[in-house]
């Protein structure tokens, strides 16, 4: 593969598939998602060997190593030989966890639910589907009503 001794953060994030294009890449430069030693860096920042980035992306956090510098995008077997994952096993497990959530389901052809099959599931989600209620006194803009003037 070739290697250079220079190579834009950008590019190089792009290269070892992290992001899907480099405009993506420069983008999150930009906007202060990838960060060296707590700083964040531009999109032409040098990419050298050894350092460490923080990348967030989403969700997701990851903390990648530089162990190569790649020129040009590869599949991702070859690109991962350029970079070393050394993510906390804490924060990798959390962003999982976000996609394996339990799901309620109900068996097919089951029907409407009744009124305690309702709460039931109400209960389940935790309120997390329900409409915050207005405050007592006032209407839900939270002004009070006219009436009661």
């Amino acid at each position: 593969m070739p290697e250079k001794e220079k190579l834009r953060i950008d590019k190089y994030l792009w290269s070892i598939r992290i992001f899907k294009t480099r405009t993506l890449a420069a983008d999150a430069c930009k906007a202060g998602r990838i960060k060296l030693n707590g700083t964040n860096i531009k999109p032409s920042h040098e990419v050298r060997v050894g350092e460490v980035y923080n990348v967030s992306k989403g969700l997701e956090r990851k903390v990648v190593k530089v162990t190569g510098l790649l020129e040009s995008r590869t599949d991702a077997k070859t690109a991962a030989y350029f970079y070393e994952d050394i993510t906390p096993e804490e924060q990798t497990t959390a962003y999982r966890s976000a996609f394996h959530a339990p799901v309620l389901s109900r068996d097919r052809g089951a029907g409407r639910p009744t009124k305690r099959d309702r709460r039931e599931i109400d209960d389940l989600q935790g309120g997390f589907f329900t409409t915050p209620q207005p405050p007592e006194g006032g209407t839900e803009d939270g002004s009070a009503d006219k009436d009661n003037e």
